[in-house]
């Protein structure tokens, strides 16, 4: 997305009219200065009729990350996943249901979150995709106090991990893992007979991530 960046200076006599018809843009004030005005818009961008920016607009390319690169990529979700598993290996309630896991599993779960959350689409090229991890589940009878269980250790182990602690990514964060964990509950119900051609699910931001503007 290219954004523009625009400069008004304007008198003190039009400043409440200005502010009227820039209303919907970002607009900022500069400083000590109350006449001068920094007006952050989509380019292209025509401007605010019946007022002149100060010179040609100021351009700039941003993009939205994914939540997999804002989490810190696969080093982080494997950081964040093997923390998680050592917690639930001496938790009571969960250690029965994942008694014998795999040596690797922290990582296959990291590399099933990674594509989740915009990263590789290594789940689905390497470990047997959405049909896979659904099989995973099917028959275990999981409860929703184990569910609920398992959402607070990993709630708890992303703040060990020290996971970005923005409310925009831990809302996107928290929103998949009670998504996911109730799915797994239905999957793993007596009779449930899921769609295992279904492809791996992607999430995404509920609103995109603050970041600071370009200077």
């Amino acid at each position: 997305m290219i954004v523009e960046y625009l400069r008004y200076t304007v008198p003190e006599t039009a400043r409440a009219d200005f502010e009227k018809a820039a209303a919907g843009h970002a607009l900022e004030r500069a400083a000590g200065d109350p006449g001068r005005y920094l007006l952050k818009a989509p380019a292209p961008f025509a401007g605010v009729e019946g007022f002149t920016p100060d010179g040609e607009p100021e351009r700039y390319e941003t993009t939205t990350p994914t939540l997999y690169d804002w989490a810190g990529g696969r080093d982080a979700l494997v950081n964040l996943l093997t923390i998680f598993y050592r917690h639930v290996l001496d938790d009571p309630l969960l250690e029965p249901v994942f008694r014998g896991m795999d040596p690797h599993h922290a990582e296959h779960v990291a590399v099933w979150l990674g594509e989740v959350f915009g990263g590789p689409a290594d789940y689905s090229a390497s470990h047997g995709g959405h049909a896979h991890m659904i099989g995973r589940h099917l028959g275990r009878g999981i409860t929703e106090r184990q569910r609920r269980r398992w959402v607070s250790l990993l709630l708890d182990a992303a703040d060990e991990a020290g996971l970005p602690g923005d409310p925009e990514f831990r809302a996107a964060f928290a929103g998949y893992v009670e998504w996911g964990s109730r799915l797994a509950v239905v999957f793993s119900a007596p009779g449930a007979r899921p769609n295992p051609h279904e492809p791996v699910p992607r999430w995404d931001w509920p609103m995109p991530p603050w970041q600071p503007p370009a200077p």
